[in-house]
């Protein structure tokens, strides 16, 4: 038996998000387990480091599952990278100790957001960025931002209402990157909460807006309350970049 690591690329766009459902096999977890499952001859469970939504992409997510098989991981990787959706692809594959787990042993997460600034639409990207034609002040919210960063409970930006588990989380980084008329919000954490980054991010943007100040923020995180905060920013701005162990 070996246990596989692969860093995966996929453009969420028509698929219902990462996890595998009992109604559909439109996920991004179906579409790899079903290339694997037909290779090996055998069920195959692929884990992911963790759940993208339906319509959020990766650039850099991890996964991982184990094979009793004699194909060299160069024949693997060509496999699942011709058999595979065109919008799948599995760009590096490689060995790992058999207690490895990508969900359990990831340490730091990183997720990007992307925000089109202007009056005129971008068509070509429109796929991967939130068009937003109000300009946005960008200090205003680095200086919001400021205030997510450290060890918090960031109750207020899970969409579970039902969450039982702990909500605490920690950011270690947030960067706000102005390249020409797109904005980028990158997030680095130890883990994030159901729609937490697509809450933050819609709550940051009304700062820049100047429909909310940024030092209301700590006041949102203190009340644990979603409805304090702004609503969930569309999936397809939101793209996995990487996962670190």
């Amino acid at each position: 038996m070996k246990n596989y690591k692969l860093i995966i690329q996929y453009e969420g766009t028509k698929y219902s998000g990462w996890q595998s459902q009992g109604n559909t096999t439109n996920t991004i977890q179906a579409k790899l387990e079903g290339v694997l499952c037909k290779m090996l001859g055998q069920p195959v469970e692929i884990h992911g480091s963790g759940r993208t939504d339906a319509g959020v992409h990766a650039k850099g997510q991890t996964a991982n599952f184990k094979a009793d098989t004699k194909k060299t991981k160069e024949e693997i990787l060509e496999y699942l990278n011709t058999y595979l959706p065109q919008d799948i692809g599995v760009v590096h594959i490689e060995e790992v100790p058999l207690n490895f787990h990508s969900r359990l042993h990831a340490k730091k997460k990183t997720y990007m957001y992307r925000i089109w600034n202007s009056e005129i639409p971008n068509v070509l990207d429109r796929r991967f960025l939130y068009h937003c034609p109000q300009k946005l002040d960008i200090e205003k919210m680095k200086e919001a931002s400021a205030y997510l960063i450290g060890q918090h409970d960031f109750k207020s930006f899970c969409a579970n209402k039902r969450m039982k588990k702990s909500t605490d989380r920690i950011i270690y980084k947030i960067d706000i990157l102005k390249i020409g008329d797109e904005i980028q919000f990158i997030f680095c954490g130890n883990g994030f909460l159901y729609n937490m980054i697509r809450i933050m991010v819609g709550t940051l943007v009304e700062v820049g807006e100047g429909k909310r100040k940024p030092k209301e923020m700590p006041t949102i995180m203190e009340a644990k309350n979603r409805e304090l905060a702004a609503g969930t920013m569309p999936a397809q701005g939101l793209t996995l970049l990487n996962v670190q162990y």
